[in-house]
């Protein structure tokens, strides 16, 4: 598990805004380390918090009822998970991320770090309907199908979703 947090959100959270601010030192486009603007500071702990919250939330329900494995695609959970946030939203893990992009982007006021951001979720939208949704789709089948269909991939639904089953 460490393996998979270190390699994809510490990817998309650290080296490359680290990469990003590096970059665009000594430009217009430098990240601010000091708080300029108190204003983007108190917007962005609030997107920093629930980003947090959120990946730490999906990370344990991975560890505690995921059957072993990972969220990476390399070392996948054996057991569909329909807990929590993924009652809500398909993507609960990839939201924190982005939401902690968010508050880097506001934090750091770096306008650089939030189109990396811009980028991370045009990259996910289309892996996820590429990539993980077909594999998802053929190793759980019509239970998968259903949730797709009940549950949206980035805008939370009100309700919580309860599976047919349950």
């Amino acid at each position: 598990m460490i393996k998979a947090i270190v390699i994809l959100p510490g990817t998309a959270l650290v080296y490359v805004p680290l990469l990003v601010v590096w970059l665009a030192s000594g430009t217009a486009f430098a990240a601010s380390f000091v708080p300029n603007l108190v204003v983007a500071w108190l917007a962005g702990l609030p997107f920093a918090a629930a980003g947090l919250v959120l990946m730490a939330w999906t990370v344990r329900l991975y560890a505690i009822k995921g059957g072993g494995g990972t969220p990476a695609p390399w070392q996948p959970i054996r057991n569909f998970i329909v807990l929590g946030p993924y009652r809500h939203v398909r993507n609960p893990m990839l939201i924190g991320v982005i939401l902690f992009l968010v508050a880097e982007a506001a934090l750091l006021q770096s306008i650089p770090i939030f189109l990396w951001m811009v980028a991370f979720v045009i990259i996910n939208n289309f892996y996820f309907a590429v990539s993980e949704e077909p594999l998802l789709e053929k190793r759980f089948g019509q239970t998968y199908l259903d949730y797709k269909r009940n549950v949206p991939r980035w805008i939370p639904r009100l309700t919580p979703y309860t599976p047919p089953s349950s």
